[in-house]
């Protein structure tokens, strides 16, 4: 077991390597010069030449990835091009932020999207199914900014409940966010929530059809245990990766609801760094990205061997061999 944990963490690493240098190279091929770019169009060649010398632009590319990469393996992810400033204390600053609306998405809508798959599921053919399987339908179907958009209209202009808009800096302290939090969390557990409830009920269908399930109902056994004991452990392991995609989803699905709410997170500052060309800051956010998603598929893989022990016995035996 404990070797099988050392090759998925091995082969996460080796995954986010391979991202950041990906990332790298689609940064450099965005058009535009930097140096002229933050310098402005009225800059002079020989102002533009001293800032690409100044900035190491002018060094082959595979130099300056592996320049930062032995940088980010000692902790520094260089300084921002435009502000000068160390990108981890932007980054996390934003981070932070963007945290607050994803840990209150995770806590609250996971466990509301597995009641109601697990309702659904039992409930199969039942009003409460229909209810259930309709919402969830709707909320893959609508995109996120349309979510957004009338949730404003209907809890900020018609019935003003929560702001429509976050006015406060990316400084701001959890207490000035919260108000404002809502409406993003709501619309981002709406889109999430959808894909595990429909995932869940399936999964709880296709266990509850299973022998094993019939034997213990035909034992007389009450319906509790069978749910609780046999249906959930087997259920839970498919919606295991759809949690894991849907919690790494967050950090790069919060970019368009950061941007209609205004709210100074990750999505926000990643946009702001395409403008500008800020390709520090862009090679920073997009490897947080990559370890979230790595983690995110080891912590499902996990969880689903503690899960299934038929697993756990698959994943030793690989393990020796």
């Amino acid at each position: 077991m404990f070797s099988y944990i050392v090759r998925r963490v091995m082969l996460a690493v080796v995954t986010v390597l391979i991202a950041s240098a990906l990332i790298f190279a689609a940064l450099l091929a965005l058009p535009g010069d930097i140096a002229r770019q933050i310098l402005g169009r009225d800059a002079t060649p020989q102002a533009v030449a001293d800032l690409t010398a100044r900035l190491h632009l002018d060094q082959p590319a595979w130099q300056r990835y592996f320049d930062w990469l032995a940088g980010a393996l000692h902790g520094d992810f260089g300084t921002s091009l435009v502000s000068g400033l160390p990108v981890t204390e932007v980054v996390f600053t934003y981070l932070r932020n963007s945290g607050l609306i994803a840990g209150i998405v995770i806590v609250f809508g996971i466990a509301l999207s597995l009641v109601l798959g697990v309702i659904a599921g039992l409930k199969r053919g039942t009003p409460a199914d229909t209810v259930i399987s309709l919402g969830g339908l709707l909320g893959m179907s609508i995109p996120e900014y349309t979510i957004a958009t009338l949730l404003v209209m209907a809890f900020s202009i018609a019935i003003p409940i929560f702001p429509a808009v976050v006015t406060a800096g990316p400084d701001a302290t959890v207490a000035q966010l919260l108000p404002a939090v809502w409406l993003p969390v709501i619309t981002l557990t709406t889109v999430m929530a959808a894909y595990i409830i429909r995932m869940t009920r399936s999964s709880v269908i296709d266990v509850m059809a299973s022998e094993f399930v019939t034997t213990a109902q035909l034992k007389g056994l009450p319906t509790s245990r069978i749910v609780f004991k046999h249906v959930l452990p087997s259920a839970m392991l498919p919606v295991l990766n759809v949690i894991a995609i849907n919690i790494a989803w967050l950090v790069g699905g919060v970019v368009v609801v950061e941007a209609v709410f205004n709210y100074p997170g990750l999505g926000t500052l990643m946009i702001e760094s395409v403008s500008r060309r800020d390709i520090p800051m862009l090679q920073l956010i997009g490897v947080i990205g990559a370890v979230t998603y790595a983690v995110c598929n080891l912590a499902a893989d996990l969880a689903g061997i503690a899960f299934n022990p038929r697993l756990r016995t698959l994943s030793n035996r690989k393990a020796h061999r």
